[in-house]
Formats: structure tokens, C-alpha cells, sequence
């Protein structure tokens, strides 16, 4: 870390250099805190929506042996309403986060990144209801390691790893197509090839953003923004949360264990 700063702050003073070098750390901190309360929100959010499948009230709207949605569940997960949920947050990331970046305070990015989570955690809710408590977890604890050792990596290497972004930004576009194209024609084959693709692509993502994260801080840390810091912050733990959320739900589709 102590090269990579150096090469960051050529020019600068050495007591310019140690300040932003402690500053960074400071920084890092808040994009990881700040990523890992949106993961907590999502998992409440997830875990209370799953009370929509019961097992005590047989109706038509089953979904397992002895598994029932619910009037809400079938409204939020089986009506034309699910593609709302579904596309929510897409449109959100690709069309509300930039202007939310541009125009609002670094308070409400807080709150957009917040409520981003929380619909997330409702939009997940199935998966409470398709797997088991244990598969989720031990899932959810590979996923974590896995995150970890990559982002590490991605904090501490001297490779440029920027080159990366373009390909990995369209194989996600690629992925996304496939995912369309499979939802018609329900292949086991496909669904298996996207999740492995998908899982390598998102590893190298979350090495990416981490580097790119702190390359953006060192760039612009002289500038004395803090304002503008705090919404890099932000935006740097929205790029990891998409990261670990999409290693872990396509992990899932391999290790998880249905009900």
C-alpha cells in the first residue's frame, strides 16, 4: 500500500502524502461500513418478506410441496407488479444514482443507497423461500471470503487494473442479455453456464472497484472537496454491494439447497 501511494502522490510532501495515506484509510472504511450496513438492510429486508410464503394456509398460490404465497407475496411476486420489482432497481443505477451523484447532498446518496438496499432485500425475498437457512448462510459466508481475499487484492496490487473496466462493464451487458434470452427459453444448462460467468465476472469487478476506489481518492484528495468525497465514498460501496450481492446470488444457484 505504502508504493502504491507513493506513485499516487509523486510531487506531493511527505506530510501531504502521510495525510492523504490516513485519510484514505479513513475513506476505505466508510465505503466498506457504509456497504455493509446496505447488506444488512437487504437481509432484513429479504428475511421479513419471506413471511409472504407460509405453510399453514393452503391457497392456490403455491410454490413448494407445502409451501403458500400469501395474497401479498403472489401480488409482489406472481402479478405483472414482479416486474416493477424486478427492473426498480436497474432503473435506479442506471438512470436515478448519476443524477442523485450530480445534484444531491452527500446525505441523500446516504439515503438513496439505503433505500436501494431495502428494495433489493424485498425484490430478494424468494430467495428465503426457495432455499434453506443453512445453504443461505454458508453461501453467504464463501461469498464473504471470497469478497474479501479479492477486494484485498484489488487494494494491494501494483497492476493497473483499469484496463479491466470496459470488458468486465460488457460482459455484465452480455450477461444481462443471456439472462433475458433464458428466461423464454428455461434452459438448467444455460442458467449454470450464466451463474459460473457470472461469478468470475464479479470477482473481477470487485478487485476493479476497489482499486478504483482508491486511485479516485489519492487523484483527488488534494483537492480538499470533502463533500465530494463523501458522495465518492458512497458511490464506491454501491459498486462493491452490486459486487458481492451478484457473486452471492449466482454462488447460490451452485451451492444452495432448496426447501
Amino acid at each position: 500500500m505504502a508504493e502504491y501511494n507513493t506513485i499516487g502522490t509523486r510531487g506531493v510532501s511527505g506530510a501531504r502524502a502521510a495525510q492523504i495515506d490516513v485519510g484514505l484509510r479513513a475513506h476505505m472504511n466508510k465505503v466498506y461500513g457504509t456497504m455493509s450496513v446496505g447488506m444488512l438492510i437487504t437481509a432484513l429486508a429479504a428475511w421479513a418478506i419471506s413471511g409472504l410464503a407460509v405453510t399453514s394456509v393452503p391457497n392456490e398460490y403455491q410454490i413448494g410441496a407445502d409451501r403458500y404465497l400469501t395474497e401479498i407475496g403472489y401480488t409482489l411476486y406472481v402479478s405483472p407488479l414482479k416486474w416493477v420489482l424486478m427492473l426498480a432497481p436497474l432503473a435506479f443505477i442506471f438512470f436515478g444514482w448519476g443524477a442523485l451523484m450530480r445534484r444531491g447532498s452527500a446525505s441523500a446518496v446516504q439515503l438513496g443507497f439505503f433505500a436501494f438496499a431495502a428494495v433489493m432485500g424485498v425484490s430478494m425475498g424468494t430467495v428465503f423461500m426457495i432455499y434453506t437457512p443453512f445453504s443461505i448462510a454458508q453461501t453467504f459466508i464463501v461469498t464473504a471470503i471470497a469478497f474479501a481475499g479479492l477486494s484485498l487484492w484489488g487494494y494491494t496490487t501494483k497492476k493497473d487494473l483499469s484496463g479491466m473496466g470496459t470488458f468486465l462493464v460488457m460482459g455484465v451487458i452480455g450477461l444481462l442479455v443471456a439472462m433475458i434470452v433464458n428466461m423464454f427459453l428455461q434452459s438448467g444448462v444455460m442458467m449454470m453456464a450464466i451463474s459460473a460467468i457470472g461469478v468470475l465476472i464479479f470477482a473481477g469487478l470487485t478487485a476493479f472497484h476497489t482499486q478504483e476506489i482508491k486511485s479516485t481518492y489519492v487523484a483527488h484528495a488534494s483537492h480538499g472537496d470533502q463533500e465530494w468525497l463523501d458522495k465518492a465514498a458512497f458511490d464506491g460501496a454501491l459498486s462493491l454491494y452490486i459486487s458481492f450481492l451478484n457473486m452471492f446470488q449466482f454462488l447460490l444457484m451452485f451451492m444452495g439447497e432448496r426447501e
